[in-house]
């Protein structure tokens, strides 16, 4: 549907200031086993359940997909607000600042709005389809680095599961090549934070070797409007049926593609992970690049 998307803005910030509240006030108690090595606290399930409520009061025609419960109150208006409570819950668990709350909104499978609230850094980031970027409510950009040999590069997390080594064998191999063309690669344990501090010209690129919308549809939007391609593996642009998630200085985005290609082919599948998505397909994206 056509939106405006500047116009839910004021209520996304509000749900990240609740979520900022009960995220900087309580311990993280009980730990549910999700899979191997996968965890969720209760203050992620606390924080979704109020902002879930909150979301559902605030915008009833819009439905709710969150981490930890799935999607709620979906509408038939393609409208999807994608939330991750706790996005980096083991840094949270394990008292590191890199996490907070992430809250996107979808227009099917295209993210038009995102607030990510990183509230142990006191930085909150916001954006909308042509509002530009914005931290603690002023402009952010890129950085304007133009080769590879001078970036530092922010990588996903290696998987963990019974499928952990395989998916990691083509991980690895991208890591060892980049670690060979870039300044110096991260692993901030976010993908929320990876992609704002893109927008906010700390790091220049990052790659994402998953996309799910609760990890990536308010960071993709926060980085574009902030002047960042995003784009999956095989150079188009990103949405949430893509594979994967690289984000990048335009300047940059060609390299580190042409590095990625050999490991990850272009084949719809990232490493192997599923993508997910809430709305219906896209008609057929042109590439970024060529």
């Amino acid at each position: 549907m056509t939106l405006d998307a500047r116009t839910l803005l004021p209520i996304a910030e509000h749900a990240v200031t609740i979520a900022s509240q009960i995220v900087t006030t309580r311990l993280p108690g009980a730990v549910t086993a999700k899979g191997d090595r996968d965890m969720a606290t209760e203050v992620d399930f606390a924080v979704e359940d109020a902002l879930r409520d909150f979301l559902t009061r605030e915008t009833p025609e819009i439905g709710v997909l969150g981490e930890e419960e799935g999607l709620t109150n979906q509408g038939g208006n393609g409208l999807t607000w994608a939330l991750d409570p706790i996005d980096g819950t083991v840094n949270f668990m394990h008292g590191l600042p890199m996490c907070g709350t992430s809250l996107g909104l979808l227009d099917g499978d295209v993210p038009v709005l995102g607030v990510i609230e990183l509230p142990f850094l006191g930085e909150r980031y916001t954006a909308a389809d042509g509002t530009g970027s914005r931290l603690n409510g002023e402009p952010i950009a890129v950085a304007g680095a133009e080769r590879l040999s001078s970036v530092v590069v922010a990588i996903g997390d290696y998987a963990v599961g019974p499928d952990a080594e395989t998916v990691n064998g083509r991980r690895l191999v991208l890591a060892r090549t980049l670690a060979g063309k870039v300044q110096r690669l991260r692993m901030l344990g976010s993908a929320a934070t990876a992609l704002a501090w893109i927008a906010a010209g700390r790091i220049d690129a990052t790659v994402l070797y998953t996309n799910k919308p609760w990890d990536t549809a308010a960071g993709a939007v926060i980085a574009r409007e902030a002047g960042a391609a995003v784009a999956d593996f095989d150079g188009t642009p990103h949405t949430m049926r893509s594979a994967a998630t690289l984000a990048a200085n335009p300047a940059v985005l060609a390299g580190l593609l042409d590095l990625a290609r050999p490991v990850f082919p272009p084949d719809g599948q990232g490493d192997g992970a599923a993508p997910s998505s809430p709305g219906a397909p896209l008609s057929p994206s042109k590439p970024l690049l060529s």
